[in-house]
């Protein structure tokens, strides 16, 4: 094995991991304010393999500046024409795979803010600029509603929006994608954002 960060490829429908994916960091004494000794810190960088599957268009589309959802197209199904955002493989209501489509145009043109949470705390890795302005994006003719951050400005419901797709460096994860109110200005995009 290669001391290089590790890779993965696939080849005939197989992962094929290469190089090291597992790095050991020195451990560091942990003290209380008398300086008693308590136990060490165990530090860890561990490479995650994470497999989007059907999915992995949704994400390859955000960083080419495109939200992709999925319809029901089963004629014997009561949801038939139901598009879903958050992406979702399989129809809900009859279990059949749902067909990929581009709605990028229609959350230009109808996204709207449902509701919203203003936060300062967050989780462990968030890379996110705080305060943290979560968005529940509601479109028309969507029959689901995607959860999401308003990148510039100050949240309210019924605000109207717009996606902006992180297609510089995307990293392939949900933070690809964001949203500002209608008529932001491009100058105002935080780094490597565009409307897509």
């Amino acid at each position: 094995m290669s001391d290089e960060r590790g890779t993965v490829k696939v080849i005939n429908g197989k992962y094929k991991p290469s190089g090291k994916f597992h790095f050991i960091n020195p451990s560091t004494p942990i003290r209380d304010e008398h300086g008693t000794f308590l136990g060490v810190t165990n530090p860890r960088d561990i490479v995650h393999i994470h497999s989007y599957g059907s999915e992995a268009p949704f994400f390859e589309g955000l960083g080419q500046g495109k939200l992709l959802g999925t319809r029901c197209d089963n004629s014997d199904c009561p949801a038939q024409g139901s598009v879903f955002v958050p992406f979702r493989i399989h129809c809900p209501d009859c279990l059949k795979k749902n067909t990929i489509v581009d709605i990028t145009e229609i959350a230009k043109t109808t996204a709207h803010v449902h509701t919203f949470m203003i936060t300062e705390r967050t989780g462990a890795f968030n890379t996110l600029p705080k305060p943290i302005r979560f968005v529940n994006v509601e479109f028309e003719g969507v029959c689901t509603i995607l959860m999401g951050n308003l990148a510039v400005g100050k949240p309210n419901m019924g605000m109207k929006v717009v996606p902006i797709f992180q297609t510089a460096n995307p990293s392939y994860t949900i933070l690809d994608l964001a949203w500002v109110p209608v008529g932001t200005d491009e100058a105002e995009l935080p780094e490597g954002f565009t409307f897509g």
